[in-house]
């Protein structure tokens, strides 16, 4: 599964710098999670993101998805400050893909896709194009519950592709892939970074997601180092 097989985008991004993080701070609770990070991130820019367990990595990458706001400091994404209620604006320009498969698993694959490419006025067509892309034609009527944690990333990048967002956001993106699929990550980062988006992979994977990014950058207890 080559990186030429997979989507085309041909959207460009208005906002620049499509990340700007100014001594922002996280706390959960009373505990602090993040620790007076900047960072500006350009469009047409990929960042791998390192540290160890705990260092807040993940809390980093929920907040650029404006899954969780700034406990102090100042935060722009795709132009809105994520403190306010903007942030629901531009949460549909930014593709997540965690640790765990965002699926309905009562759904089948290819009506887990439909319904996001309803939520963003994209034609039916493209369910089985991203479906075909990711190599699942055979499952798409499949119930997502019954396919294995690998065809369930597939079809998260498959959506991801579809609905082609501005910033992307992916944590450890190879876990469960096999080589075949594998290829995805780059391909997905290649187009986003191509058509003028923003990408940032997180993973302890340095040698593998060094090949695919232009900068990195270590979190070292909550700090960007």
């Amino acid at each position: 599964m080559g990186r030429a097989a997979v989507g085309t985008y041909t959207r460009s991004v208005a906002a620049s710098p499509v990340v700007s993080l100014s001594a922002v701070a996280v706390r959960l609770g009373a505990t602090p999670i993040l620790r007076n990070v900047d960072l500006e991130l350009a469009g047409g820019e990929a960042l791998g993101l390192f540290g160890a367990n705990g260092a807040g990595k993940t809390t980093l990458l929920r907040l650029l998805a404006t899954l969780l706001r700034p406990s102090a400091g100042r935060a722009i994404v795709l132009g809105v400050d994520i403190a306010g209620v903007g942030r629901l604006e531009v949460r549909r320009r930014i593709g997540l893909i965690g640790h765990t498969p965002a699926l309905y698993p009562e759904l089948t694959l290819a009506e887990n896709l439909a319904f996001a490419a309803a939520v963003m006025g994209l034609p039916a067509t493209a369910v089985s194009d991203a479906l075909g892309a990711v190599g699942l034609t055979a499952a798409a009527d499949r119930p997502a519950a019954s396919c294995s944690y690998g065809m369930q990333r597939r079809t998260e990048f498959a959506r991801e592709l579809m609905l082609a967002p501005d910033l992307l956001l992916l944590d450890e993106p190879h876990s469960a892939l096999d080589a075949a699929a594998a290829d995805l990550v780059g391909h997905l980062t290649d187009a986003v970074v191509a058509k003028g988006g923003a990408a940032v992979l997180v993973s302890h994977d340095r040698e593998r997601v060094e090949k695919l990014v232009g900068r990195s950058l270590e979190l070292v207890g909550g700090r960007l180092a």
